[in-house]
């Protein structure tokens, strides 16, 4: 975006986001709901979960290196294109082997591959547009990413309850390879940055220069990631594992109609980041980020529905609508308060850090969530009968965090 409309580069940058997205919302969907139905097991569920973001937190520092060191054009079509071969070979051997593990193997290395993908598109923004509109251009992605999110999990659902897994696998392949090819035509300002000694080297001081950054020039910056650290292990993570099994293996529902109507709700939390993406682009001046804990309020207190509608109500049906509802609810506050921080990150960080200090608090955010997922996952079988009890916990104590550091995000003016 430059002057008054976007360049033809972000606006390609946003159709190939679109594709690839959709592309990865439909195999992150099925994939592991294939396990779940194989299995019925939360903790078999929740662990590979688990096991699948490790890749994710431990690429993301490398993807920003790199996104600062390599054009990230051409980053996002080596990955696409890799990402195509991935599921290509899963959807040949999945049926040949050990299922358990040729299927967490793929999703380690899916989400491998999208730690070190998300820095450079991230990386890239603020080089492609202007800094006033910075904010409205992640409201884009965010909204994107949503609406990828909402059509994936939902069509990915009918298509896999109606024809099975490998038509949903060769579809998403070819969105993949479908967004590289395009990905091929987008030009994004590369100014090469000087190397000092060999590869191992300059990964150490590329992290250590992008840390210094955050505990040194931008403190606050560390204090916000831990606060979404705590959120992501007590709030997002319950939401993660409790969503798939409550519907599909506890709910009072249909056998046949129960993976549909798991991917209507993961429709539902794509719609409320789609919804809260376009809250964020349309109300990018008036957002305030020293009031972003109020957001974070707002999600912990949508839990709590969830668990009283578990713990009074019989019904499938309701307990399923009320789940759905809450969860929308969640994903509206939670977008807004990611693009929030996220364009903050962006203007206050300098063009030669920002690739690696985005990939930094990714890594850091992104390390409570497999610890979250296998937590959830033992709790919701060790308290089977009493799920409700899993949900309130979790809303109580992300509550309390979202109060506590009210004052953190009132310092971010004068940081």
């Amino acid at each position: 975006m430059r002057g008054k409309g976007f360049s033809k580069d972000f606006i390609l940058v946003v159709i190939g986001q679109i594709i690839s997205l959709f592309g990865n919302a439909g195999v992150r969907f099925v994939l592991p709901l294939y396990l779940l139905n194989l299995t019925g097991s939360s903790a078999l569920y929740g662990t590979v979960t688990a096991c699948a973001l490790i890749p994710a937190a431990l690429m993301s520092p490398v993807g920003g290196i790199v996104a600062d060191r390599v054009n990230k054009r051409n980053i996002m079509v080596v990955l696409d294109f890799f990402t195509a071969a991935v599921i290509l070979v899963f959807s040949l051997l999945h049926s040949g082997g050990s299922l358990v593990l040729i299927l967490t193997v793929t999703l380690m290395l899916l989400y491998g591959i999208a730690g070190a993908y998300q820095p450079a598109v991230q990386a890239s923004i603020p080089a492609l547009v202007d800094t006033q509109q910075v904010t409205a251009a992640n409201g884009i992605i965010n909204t994107i990413s949503s609406f990828a999110s909402l059509m994936g999990p939902v069509l990915g659902g009918i298509c896999y309850s109606a024809y099975g897994l490998k038509p949903v696998l060769w579809v998403c392949t070819g969105c993949f390879f479908l967004s590289a090819v395009m990905e091929l035509f987008i030009h994004i300002p590369f100014l090469k940055q000087d190397s000092h000694g060999g590869i191992r080297q300059t990964i150490r001081t590329d992290f250590a220069e992008s840390i210094r950054f955050i505990r040194k020039e931008k403190p606050i910056i560390g204090k916000g990631v831990l606060v979404v650290c705590g959120i992501n292990l007590f709030l997002s993570a319950m939401i993660i594992v409790a969503l798939p099994y409550l519907i599909t293996e506890i709910l009072p529902l249909k056998a046949s109609q129960a993976n549909r109507l798991y991917g209507f709700a993961e429709g539902a939390l794509a719609a409320g980041g789609l919804t809260g993406g376009i809250c964020a682009g349309i109300f990018a001046n008036r957002l305030k980020v020293q009031r972003a804990a109020n957001l974070l309020i707002a999600c912990a207190v949508c839990v709590f529905p969830m668990g009283i509608a578990l713990l009074l109500c019989s019904s499938g049906v309701m307990n399923y609508l009320v789940i759905t509802i809450c969860c929308f609810a969640v994903m509206v506050c939670s977008t807004i308060f990611s693009v929030q921080m996220m364009s903050f990150v962006q203007t206050e960080t300098p063009q030669n850090l920002i690739g690696k200090v985005i990939a930094v608090i990714l890594t850091v955010s992104m390390c409570a969530q497999p610890l979250g997922n296998a937590l959830y996952g033992v709790l919701f079988e060790l308290c089977k009968g009493t799920e409700y009890a899993v949900i309130l916990l979790s809303g109580a104590v992300s509550l309390a965090i979202a109060i506590g550091t009210r004052n953190i995000f009132k310092k971010f003016a004068t940081s």
